[in-house]
């Protein structure tokens, strides 16, 4: 095996295999910053060795095994560790009695248990919104610095500082690696799925950049709320979440035209729409009303997003229904942005008019005085009323507050639509 060769195969094998191995490292260190250095000592004897004498029959067994023999090093030559070494040094003895490296080490012992307790740790709410995601990524999505910060248009030296802090935050704050139990596992879910929803909306609209979406970034967090739904599969909101996202995804491909330009969704091509995601996140709306009394917040927007699915042209979308969720969701979560959104729906199912009070009454929220979907979305409904020129004011102050490249252009263009249109 060549090295480009050799290189390739062990970062398809590390992809796999990177957040297992950290999750049973954590659970035998409970250091989830030592287990992500082993593991990565590990990666670099196998990108020694495994060119040499290709990749084992076993790898997950072999990267497990370098890096437990890794720690065993490192915590003899480290006195202030003694403690954790004589532990370690116990389970390590069951270890060295099998009779090959390959047979050693079980890889699937309890690593659904362990990347359940990695998940709960690289989302607690001890650290920041930005350093969950970064680690969430990092540690579970087994992607670089560099990834990371692609991703999130970020400089590297900023998220590299970020997921170090991140893993000495939970280090000091001594964070257990176990499932919370009682009262606070409502709460920690939360944060769990409230990290993957984030990523998967960073991916389905770009904050930032050129590019008004970031696939890669959707299917990763696909990717997690699939791992967590089967981890927890009698938890309602994460089915909701899932079929949340899988609904959403089921439109990436016509959610961008020719020259990348954004499309909203009733100038979609909905012969595009992903059917096989559509099915998948219909059958996760379906569990998770099984399981419970009622949806949960992101059960009920999966609910949102299956009218639009169901719907086989924007005519047939059956708006009051959507408005009606949205009123269910705004007593479930209060919150402006979801106002703002129950007034797209109003203003489709009872005319623009009644839209345009919802929006009006909140032109005074503090929450939403930078945010540009407010202005964009009172500038549609003011050009629907046919006030074009207090439309045009709309969708270029829109356009002033966004960062996406493409979001700002297709608002500009629909500025100048309203400049030749009669006031």
């Amino acid at each position: 095996m060549n090295d480009p060769e050799a290189h390739a195969a062990i970062e398809a094998v590390w992809r796999i295999e990177a957040p297992r191995l950290i999750a049973g490292l954590t659970r035998v260190v409970r250091d989830v910053g030592l287990a992500e250095d082993l593991a990565q000592d590990a990666l670099v004897a196998a990108l020694e060795r495994w060119p040499q004498t290709g990749i084992p029959e076993k790898p997950a067994a072999w990267l497990m095994a370098a890096a437990r023999n890794r720690a065993i090093d490192q915590f003899r030559r480290d006195r202030r560790l003694e403690r954790r070494r004589e532990e370690l040094g116990r389970e390590m003895a069951l270890q060295q009695e099998q009779s090959s490296l390959e047979a050693a080490i079980d890889p699937d012992e309890d690593i659904g248990d362990d990347l359940l307790r990695l998940m709960f740790i690289a989302c607690h709410p001890v650290l920041s919104t930005e350093a969950r995601v970064a680690l969430t990524l990092r540690l579970l999505g087994g992607l670089t610095t560099e990834e990371i910060a692609r991703a999130f248009l970020a400089p590297v030296p900023t998220i590299a500082q970020r997921i170090v802090r991140a893993k000495r935050t939970l280090s000091e704050a001594g964070v257990p690696f176990e499932v919370p139990a009682g009262p606070d596992r409502e709460a920690r879910l939360a944060s769990v799925l409230e990290v993957i929803y984030l990523i998967f909306n960073e991916g389905y609209t770009a904050t930032a950049g050129d590019d008004w979406t970031r696939p890669e970034l959707c299917r990763e967090a696909l990717r997690l709320g699939r791992v967590l739904a089967g981890l927890m599969p009698d938890e309602p909101e994460v089915h909701g979440l899932v079929a949340l996202m899988e609904i959403q995804a089921s439109r990436l491909r016509a959610r961008i035209g020719p020259s990348g330009e954004p499309v909203l969704l009733p100038d979609q091509d909905r012969s595009l729409w992903d059917q096989l995601l559509i099915r998948r996140g219909l059958a996760a709306l379906e569990r998770a009303r099984a399981l419970g009394a009622g949806l949960g917040p992101y059960g009920l927007q999966a609910a949102i997003a299956s009218c639009h699915a169901r719907a086989r042209t924007p005519e047939e979308t059956v708006w009051p229904e959507i408005a009606a969720l949205y009123e269910m969701l705004l007593r479930l979560t209060p919150s402006p942005i979801v106002e703002l959104n129950r007034a797209v729906a109003v203003s489709m199912a009872y005319g623009p008019r009644a839209g345009l009070e919802v929006v009006d009454s909140l032109l005074d929220e503090p929450a939403l005085s930078g945010y540009h979907l407010l202005p964009g979305v009172r500038a549609d409904l003011l050009q629907k009323l046919g006030r074009s020129a207090e439309a045009r004011a709309e969708f270029e102050r829109a356009a002033s507050l966004t960062r996406n490249a493409r979001e700002r252009e297709l608002l500009l263009k629909r500025a100048a639509e309203c400049a030749r249109e009669p006031s």
